[in-house]
């Protein structure tokens, strides 16, 4: 059973706080009561044979490791009928993945530092007389300690070798992107198998993108991004090394921890014999007391989902106050080598964080969603796609604003789709189709598709306000991104053409939401340099900032009582989150797992939440339905359900006025973007642009009042 707050375990360790929980077990923060030291307790509570002697055996590995880049085990014991549990060094700070979370991006030295200390550590595991090969190196398991120390933790997974033969196999480790290919199945690992995952590690840190899956990779399904196309500005020798390093076959990686160390320090222009451990700034002692707290809302509160396989540690405020007293003359002790350590590589490039790792996301769905072959049979009764060939639109040459319309040809094709949806009939779309993108409209059967905009700088992302009257959207928009940090919102009023920037926006403002009262319009924006959501209210001219967390926060929609906003916020993967509209209650909303979930939108009766969903290493986006009341919990529906022969890539789904039609971006061809309809259990499927132009950002008209 899980183990109690202040409770007392093997009459010697004082449980202080639950730093983890798992499947399996939890990880405590406690006391050595005898000795008076922080230490870290793992349980194991699943006690069958198999678990049970893998467990004893990571204690039993680590009570042997003497290493200053390893934990120690202080004791391992077994509790009848309660469980197994290790005693460990308590190794407070961040874990890379936070840190990541935390910056963004790792800075190139930063990563060369933290790949060179870790190939320090598993060069010692892999020179033992029994080597020991990690298989779960991510960054979710090294450790950044307050005074800058580097830690590899957790060999839960690890596998011991004796003459070069494998002991013991136990678990093993399959994380998309980390592991190499011959670590699934029964294909046999060493530490060129680690070199792998510390490879992709550090390619993580630096682009702030998970690299391709290796099975993948090695089955010819996708291929590796070189990472200078996500980061032109990489050091070429620094990327060489990376890429190395995560070869499929394991012949072609370095061979030794020791060749990919040196590899790494020569990229860096570094001393073999630099003191490596001094050169990594420490994570924020009281970050989590430091949080900004205005006179218009109350300090936020966050609702942790308790499906989290690796939550966040949280500490309160005595613990990080004890913290800071602990560590307060170590730090200033190491102050002046930081210091040094930062002018030493003062002409590092340094990245930016978030933007790169939304927009790589999008390209990459893009790039790797192959065409879908389709039954000939699928034109069933009742199924309205129309595969008809696409039709350049006509400039109308008597309309004073400039609005196009597609040829008479291409409407008549339509007039036997009947109108869906309900409120107007008519659906707001982004097509690239004269060159640049501008707004669209057209009626919810695809036909009299007309040109709203005509922006040089382009224009996309449209909200109706929800009179029908007015549009929100953002501009410039030259191509479809998932965060745009130059943009400015605009109002378009329908009846006019009449085109303004709404009041106090800025550049780096983007996704506008307005609110069902018609007052308020929530958005993204850069203005705290992660981007966070605000909300601006006309009636009373102010600006406020709804989520000022640490995290990314884009794409809000509206509950229909206006008082709740579903985001999507990326810690390390992107999911679905609710905030309040006064940004007090903030809790996750999709289950947590290695997906990517983005676009978001609520039912009209607010009794579910679809959104888009794709595999770490995309593939082929789908559409999900998640129920509210099921929030927190890694229950979704995916959509659609009905028929096999209608798995197609979908993005950005949206629900109708009525809630029985869900209109997305689609190509099933592999490269045709097109709007499709088809009701909410998947079925009807009706294609209402056809143009060869990429068609985006659909949304349903509200009833014009």
């Amino acid at each position: 059973m899980a183990l109690h707050i202040d409770s007392l375990l093997n009459n010697r360790y004082r449980i202080k706080a639950i730093l983890g929980q798992g499947g399996m077990g939890a990880v405590y923060q406690g006391v050595d009561e005898t000795l008076g030291i922080p230490i870290a307790v793992k349980e194991n509570l699943f006690l069958s044979a198999e678990y049970a002697k893998q467990f004893q055996k990571e204690a039993k590995i680590l009570a042997n490791l003497r290493h200053p880049n390893l934990p120690r085990v202080g004791d391992y014991f077994y509790v009848e009928n309660q469980g197994q549990y290790l005693i460990m060094d308590f190794i407070e700070g961040e874990d890379l993945r936070e840190r990541i979370e935390r910056l963004g991006l790792i800075p190139q030295s930063e990563a060369i530092v933290i790949g060179a200390v870790i190939c320090d550590a598993l060069s010692y595991l892999s020179c033992r007389d029994n080597p020991i090969i990690h298989r779960d190196i991510k960054p979710g398991n090294i450790k950044i300690t307050y005074t800058g120390e580097i830690t590899l933790v957790d060999f839960g997974l690890a596998k011991i070798m004796n003459d070069g033969q494998i002991t013991s196999t136990g678990a093993r480790a399959m994380t998309p992107g980390y592991s190499p290919p011959e670590q699934y199945g029964t294909g046999r690992t060493d530490v060129r198998s680690d070199i792998y995952s510390l490879g992709a590690t550090i390619y993580a840190a630096v682009t702030g993108t998970i690299p391709e899956d290796a099975l993948s990779r090695a089955t010819g399904k996708v291929q590796l991004t070189p990472i200078h196309e996500i980061m032109p500005d990489i050091n070429r020798k620094f990327e060489k090394a990376i890429l190395k390093a995560m070869e499929i076959e394991i012949e072609d990686r370095f061979q030794t921890p020791d060749d990919f160390k040196i590899a790494l320090l020569n990229a860096g222009n570094l001393p073999n014999v630099l003191p490596l451990n001094l050169l990594i700034p420490p994570p924020p002692v009281e970050e989590e007391t430091t949080q900004i707290k205005t006179d218009k809302r109350p300090y936020v509160e966050y609702a942790t989902s308790p499906y989290f396989l690796e939550p966040l540690n949280e500490f309160s405020k005595s613990q990080l106050s004890s913290q800071q007293s602990r560590h307060s003359k170590r730090n200033l002790l190491f102050f002046a080598i930081i210091t040094i350590g930062i002018l030493i590589f003062i002409a590092s490039s340094v990245f930016s964080y978030q933007q790169k790792a939304f927009t790589d996301f999008l390209a990459t769905v893009i790039r790797n969603s192959p065409a879908i072959t389709q039954p000939e049979n699928i034109l069933k009764p009742g199924l309205l796609e129309n595969p008809e060939p696409s039709t350049s639109p006509s400039v109308l040459g008597s309309n004073p604003t400039g609005m196009m319309s597609t040829s008479t040809a291409q409407i008549e094709s339509r007039e036997n789709y009947p109108l869906v949806g309900g409120g107007s009939n008519q659906i707001l779309f982004t097509s690239d189709r004269t060159n640049v993108n501008q707004l669209w409209i057209m009626n919810s059967n695809g036909t009299e598709q007309k040109q709203l905009t005509s922006l040089v700088d382009g224009a996309c992302q449209p909200n109706w306000s929800p009179d029908g009257r007015k549009i929100a959207f953002i501009s410039p928009c030259q191509e479809k991104q998932l965060s745009y940090p130059k943009a400015k919102i605009y109002i378009y009023t329908m009846e006019s053409g009449e085109i303004e920037p709404m009041p106090k926006t800025m550049s780096g403002d983007f996704n506008p939401a307005w609110a069902p009262d018609g007052n308020r319009i929530a958005f993204s924006s850069y203005r705290k340099g992660v981007p966070h959501i605000f909300l601006y209210s006309f009636l009373t001219g102010t600006l406020e900032e709804l989520s000022d967390t640490r995290y990314a926060d884009i794409q809000p929609v509206w509950h229909a009582d206006g008082k709740q906003i579903a985001v999507i916020r990326k810690i390390y993967f992107p999911h679905v989150w609710i905030i309040s509209d006064t940004g007090v209650t903030q809790y996750q909303f999709s289950g947590n797992g290695n997906v990517y979930d983005y676009w978001p939108d609520w039912a009209p009766d607010g009794g579910d939440i679809i959104y888009t969903r794709s595999q770490e290493s995309p593939d082929i986006p789908w559409l999900v339905s998640q129920e509210y009341e099921n929030r927190g919990k890694d229950i979704a529906t995916k959509i659609p359900v009905k028929y096999d022969y209608i798995q197609r890539p979908i993005l950005e789904g949206r629900y109708s006025e009525d809630g029985a039609w869900i209109v997305f971006e689609s190509w099933p061809d592999g490269t045709n973007h097109d709007i499709y309809v088809m009701d909410n259990k998947g079925a009807n499927i009706m294609r209402l642009t056809t143009d060869p132009g990429t068609d985006f950002n659909a949304v349903w008209r509200p009833n014009i009042q």
